[in-house]
């Protein structure tokens, strides 16, 4: 009988600046992507690297990086919630926040 074993790799790489290895080209496109948000005055540029083996449709992989930034989004909107709360008790009851200093 003859055992089937499965096998994939995925390597998912995110890059917010140029590296020190880099070549030339991709140093030239990070100098361009530094002027686009310049120019844009908003937002944030990052680069994704992914491999999956076997093949993963262009389609797919887009499926899930948008639900993965989905994900991002309500992380990040949890976070501004606790902190606007924080902020509130912060002025309502300042006296829980002050630090006794004469320990």
């Amino acid at each position: 009988m003859k055992i089937y074993k499965p096998e994939w790799q995925c390597t998912f790489s995110v890059y917010e600046g140029v590296e020190e290895a880099s070549s030339w080209k991709e140093r030239i496109a990070w100098r361009l992507r530094q002027l686009a948000d310049k120019l844009d005055g908003s937002g944030r540029t990052i680069k994704i690297d992914c491999s999956v083996t076997p093949h993963v449709s262009r389609q797919d992989i887009d499926t899930c990086l948008g639900k993965g930034f989905e994900v991002t989004q309500g992380l990040l909107t949890q976070l501004a919630q606790q902190a606007a709360c924080e902020d509130v008790m912060r002025d309502a009851k300042a006296e829980l926040y002050k630090e006794d200093y004469s320990s």
